[in-house]
Parts: C-alpha cells; structure tokens; sequence
C-alpha cells in the first residue's frame, strides 16, 4: 500500500511562484515512477509532468515546459514541483500519482497510475 499526501497549494497572483511537494509511504517508493496531475473545474485531469526512479529522466506537458521543474528525493520519500511564471490557466487542483509499472516512458494517462494523493488546490489571480 502507497499513501500519497500533498502540500504547498494556495494563492498567488499571476507570474508567482509555488512549491508543490508530495510525500510517500512505502519502501521501494524509489523505484516508483511520480507524476503530478491537474484538474480544473469542469475539465479532465491532465496530466502535467513525470520523473523516472532515478530521477534523472523528466517528461512536461508543453503547457508547463520552462516554467514548471519536477524533482525528487527518494532519501526522503517526496517528490517536488517547482512552479514558476504561474499564469491564470494553471488554477486547478494539483495530484501526486504513483505508478508502480515497468515502462518505457512515463504514463499520461491518470487511468494507468496505481496510487494518488488528495490533492492541493492551486489558485492563481490574474
């Protein structure tokens, strides 16, 4: 069993900054691939950005790409997301997700992930 518990949501205004962060239970989390998800209202969730075990290999959605920076630190079993240059469009709530799979690159798909958090809402003003 994987638990899943983010932190760092809240209010910002348009071109700020946030932290993210998502800390896991389970022992082998280091061999996980993490991924963060948003959901706006009345839309799907999306997918945003992934990082392999290692952590050396990253995957952005084009939306967030140059502005949005994943890590990881398996040591402390918590994975981060640096958002920077916050634009309106970015307000949504923000998921960790797990996937315990074997792939050759990261899942976009929230169907294929196995464990997720409860969420932190991320509001940016214009």
């Amino acid at each position: 069993q994987v638990q899943l518990v983010e932190s760092g949501g809240g209010l910002v205004r348009a071109g700020g900054s946030l932290r993210l962060s998502c800390a896991a239970s389970g022992r082998t989390f280091s061999t996980y691939t993490m991924a963060w998800f948003r959901q706006a209202p009345g839309k799907e969730r999306e997918f945003v950005v992934a990082i392999r075990w290692s952590g050396g290999n990253t995957y952005y959605a084009d939306s967030v790409k140059g502005r949005f920076t994943i890590s990881r630190d398996n040591a402390k079993n918590t994975v981060y997301l640096q958002m920077n240059s916050l634009k309106f469009e970015d307000t949504a709530v923000y998921y960790c997700a797990a996937d315990l799979g074997i792939r050759i690159t990261p899942a976009r798909k929230p169907s294929l992930y196995d464990y997720w958090g409860q969420g932190t809402q991320v509001t940016v003003s214009s």
